[in-house]
């Protein structure tokens, strides 16, 4: 027997020695009581079956032992047992390094010092180390760096979770879970496709595992997870086998220890990042944080003008859903608004599974801060899942990956979006779901994917709805464009498909039916909202450039084009589509381009509405959207919306073109011509930073709790006018004041008339419309005793306990019909008019 003390890691053996066939690698701590059976089992194995096993080595790593694990060793007298000694204990990753690369062998084993796989279990791991292939493999890189169909897996490792595999005496029941869990967690993280990474019974070449060993860093448990990912990023396919195992007695893992390898995988995801993937996530949040760089500082002073009362409604959405948490109140009902009916805010854009997360925050610095710090984060966040989907699905290039994302998350509809609409900037769960529908297609984890696909839409649905809707739209037409071009594809794909999204559905519709049914049938719930025959793109939407174009926008001609600033929906420019029908053109024989072509044009068909209009011209003609417009869910979208889709699908396309052209080792004059044409297409989208201006100050009415001196129990406060969505200042007073006080009208979706249609904001009363006609106008009409009789009626229902008006446009003629309304005037308290209502005021 021999004996090393501990060697450099340098992947080879000692220069003296001669290769084997064989090397065996076990990690020993403090086994002198179970290690001598184990190599006397090993041993007699090897010994036999006719020499099949050839030359063969046993090391032994003695990582620090403080018993006799060291001298049981040093006693056998067989050369071919070796023994590597180290000065203290440092974890199984640093035995195994040690252990492997003192190697030998043309094939090395690692087996635990317990030998709970039998090594009679070597020939099964053998086997599928010499015939199976790349077909056979438990895991192989992305479809970029596939290696070839006939690539021989270089380790073979045993698995208790697959079938075939069999238990003889099982961990403790907690034990099993805690394994069972960590390897749900591997295999999303580290090595995905792998069911069972820490059986410690694993089989490799000898050269790919000295490689792979050398190069790793970790110490502890997670060094199995460590290699296995070396081989995952290489490309290498690796061979699971079920194997025989028996839980022994003695064992070495410790509770602490599924700790430990959590941290380790945490290191180990960490170092695996490329360069590029870091370099993207900064570029992706810089550029979020550039858009945003006009309120990001000073959220709780700056105004996006742009998202004309939506910026209000939104702080609001996030701030009652905080409140409603800490007071435990239904979240998907209010009444702070909207008093006394309230609003469903399920049938409202309130974002739950964005604005329950950032309770805590808002709750810590206000709604405007929350808001500000999850459109940011949520827009860079939606960048990076771009960009993940392309480099996984559509391209291997970085550069290319990172045009096309960007283009699908900084496209001109988005940054319109991104004035106040959270729910159609913060889509990192688009992209997820596409990837996951994509995996029912290949047909090989089905059940697994379904359940995943149905909890993800079921977040999706509490993100929003209509982003998930249009989503769906596009990949209805990508998937039967697709069918067509790849019609084998297709025969293959539609039953996993079919049963899968059964699946999603099966796990989705529970999480979101209770919800679903308080939006279309609860309190304050709705039929549709109707936004007229009108909400289409114009032709010429799609190719003039988006008002917060850097260099080519035109504020004039995009508020022409759109229904208003925050609706900009296509404006993509007439040198991305020229860009995109040559990039159509070039690549047309790769049927990925014409499943993308067609995905883009027809969500640009479909986005121009019920009715198309030829631009410059009188002549109106159907277009498809009419055969959606009268269905459930999406009589309620606005089509002009669909263009959207059109920005991934022109990413992607975009980044074909790029990494083809970045491919090109010939004809530069084309590939420079190339790569003009797509920075010309590109430049004239490159944003402005939102605009933002001071937000107006608060009056002290409401900051500094004077309002309580106005407002009993179950009144409300009626700010003149009433907030609606032409003016919802009043909600940011409210926030101001700690949401401690109802307000009458406001800015929401509610329903309107006996027939429920969705209308925007409180449905209108008399004394409402007047008020807020004198505040457009400053026109006061003649008020009788029929308008005070009728306006007495309005602050009965209001529950109002005081009339406020505010500084503000047309203030005075608004105070004086206020005046005529009550029969006196009213007072000047710290900033506003009140006009107290209680008797003997």
């Amino acid at each position: 027997m021999s004996t090393l003390d501990e060697t450099p890691l340098t992947g080879a053996a000692p220069d003296s020695a001669g290769p084997v066939d064989l090397s065996v690698v076990i990690p020993a701590y403090n086994e002198e009581r179970r290690l001598g059976p184990t190599l006397d089992a090993v041993t007699a194995y090897l010994d036999g079956g006719d020499g099949h096993w050839g030359d063969w080595e046993v090391i032994v790593t003695d990582d620090g032992s403080t018993d006799g694990t060291g001298d049981l060793v040093t006693a056998r007298t067989d050369p071919r047992i070796r023994l590597i000694t180290t000065d203290r204990n440092h974890g199984k990753g640093h035995a195994l390094r040690l252990g492997v690369a003192a190697s030998r062998g043309h094939r090395v084993l690692i087996t635990d010092a317990d030998l709970s796989t039998p090594i009679e279990e070597l020939t099964k791991l053998d086997e599928a180390l010499a015939t199976t292939s790349l077909r056979g493999a438990g895991n192989c890189a992305t479809s970029h760096e596939a290696p070839a169909p006939d690539q021989q897996p270089p380790a073979a490792i045993g698995s208790r979770a697959i079938p075939g595999a069999t238990i003889g005496h099982h961990q403790h029941r907690i034990r099993e879970l805690l394994g069972r869990a960590g390897n749900l967690l591997i295999r999303r993280i580290a090595v995905p496709g792998i069911h069972d990474t820490q059986c410690g019974f694993k089989l490799f070449d000898g050269a790919h595992a000295r490689e792979a060993f050398a190069a790793s860093r970790l110490n502890g448990w997670g060094i199995d997870v460590e290699v296995l990912h070396h081989f995952h990023r290489a490309g290498l396919p690796i061979a699971e086998v079920p194997v025989h195992w028996s839980h022994q007695p003695g064992s070495k893992v410790q509770s602490l220890d599924y700790v430990r390898v959590l941290a380790e995988l945490t290191r180990l995801r960490v170092r695996s990042l490329r360069p590029a993937d870091l370099f993207a996530t900064l570029l992706f949040l810089l550029m979020a944080m550039a858009l945003y760089s006009g309120r990001l500082f000073d959220p709780e002073h700056r105004y996006l003008p742009d998202s004309l009362q939506d910026q209000n409604q939104w702080e609001w959405f996030f701030d009652v859903t905080a409140h409603n948490l800490v007071h435990l109140h239904n979240p998907l009902f209010s009444d702070l608004q909207g008093f006394p009916d309230g609003v469903n805010l399920m049938a409202n854009t309130i974002m739950l599974g964005l604005s329950v997360p950032f309770a805590p925050l808002t709750l810590l610095a206000g709604p405007a801060v929350s808001l500000s710090i999850a459109m940011t984060l949520g827009m860079a966040v939606t960048g990076l899942a771009w960009y993940w989907l392309i480099v996984k699905r559509v391209v291997a290039q970085r550069i290319a990956a990172f045009v096309g994302a960007t283009l699908a998350t900084f496209a001109p509809p988005m940054v319109s979006h991104a004035n106040a609409h959270p729910n159609f900037v913060v889509l990192f769960m688009i992209p997820l779901i596409i990837d996951r529908a994509l995996r029912l297609c290949e047909g090989e984890r089905v059940v697994r994917d379904g359940l995943v696909l149905g909890l993800m839409a079921a977040y999706q649905v509490f993100l929003g709805e209509e982003p998930l809707l249009l989503a769906m739209l596009g990949m209805v037409l990508f998937a039967g464009a697709y069918g067509v071009v790849r019609r084998d594809a297709a025969r293959a794909a539609w039953r996993p498909l079919l049963k899968g999204l059964a699946i999603a559905a099966a796990v989705c519709l529970p999480l979101v039916i209770g919800p679903l049914i308080w939006q279309f049938a609860g309190p304050q719930s709705y039929k549709s909202v109707l936004h007229g025959d009108n909400a289409g793109n114009s032709p010429l939407a799609l190719l003039s450039f988006a008002e917060r174009s850097l260099i080519a926008g035109n504020e004039i001609r995009a508020d022409s084009l759109s229904l208003n600033p925050t609706e900009q929906n296509a404006f993509y420019g007439w040198p991305l589509v020229l860009v995109a029908f040559a990039i159509v053109v070039r690549l047309w024989e790769d049927r990925l381009v014409k499943a993308l072509a067609f995905t883009a044009v027809g969500a640009a068909v479909l986005s121009l509405g019920p009715k198309i209009r030829v631009p410059m011209t009188d002549d109106v003609y159907p277009g498809p959207w009419a055969l959606l417009a009268k269905l459930p869910l999406f009589e309620s979208v606005i089509e002009g919306r669909v263009a959207m889709v059109c920005a991934p699908a022109l990413g992607m396309l975009l980044a074909l073109a790029l990494q083809r052209l970045m491919a090109m080792r010939t004809r530069l004059g084309t590939q420079y011509l190339g790569l003009l044409g797509l920075c010309l297409a590109l430049i004239p989208l490159i944003p402005a930073p939102l605009r933002t201006v001071e937000r107006p100050a608060t009056p002290a009415f409401f900051t500094d709790g004077t309002w309580k001196s106005y407002v009993r129990d179950g009144e409300s406060l009626v700010t003149v006018p009433l907030p609606d969505p032409g003016n919802a200042e009043a909600l940011h007073w409210q926030q101001r004041a700690g949401l401690g006080f109802k307000l009458p009208g406001g800015y929401f979706n509610g329903p309107y008339g006996p027939d429920r249609i969705g209308i925007y904001g409180a449905s209108p009363r008399y004394t409402s419309n007047m008020l807020r006609d004198v505040r457009y106008t400053g026109l006061v009409p003649a008020i009788g005793k029929n308008w005070r009789a009728q306006a007495q009626r309005d602050f009965a229902f209001w529950k109002a306990g005081a009339l406020v008006v505010a500084p503000q446009s047309h203030d005075d003629a608004l105070r004086k019909a206020v005046t005529e309304l009550v029969g006196r005037d009213g007072k000047w308290v710290d900033g506003v008019w009140v006009w107290d209502l209680h008797k003997g005021s």
